[in-house]
């Protein structure tokens, strides 16, 4: 019988509505440039708010079928 891995996911603790790049880029492994690529091709999703570019956290967590109950 195979069972689910399980996968711990370095998260800040309580989870803020939205993640800069940077700590987006830092829970997924990727590199801040790579993050900003993957936003520019919409492969990440992300809102601007002024100048600053953020990514929502509940929908960073839905691409991997993570749900966040509040």
């Amino acid at each position: 019988m195979l069972s689910t891995p399980s996968v711990r996911l370095d998260l800040p603790d309580p989870l803020p509505v939205t993640l800069t790049v940077e700590e987006a880029a830092h829970v997924l492994r990727i590199g801040r440039n790579s993050a900003y690529d993957a936003i520019a091709r919409g492969d990440l999703p992300s809102v601007r708010i002024g100048g600053r570019v953020l990514i929502p956290s509940a929908r960073l967590l839905a691409l991997f079928g993570v749900e966040v109950h509040e």
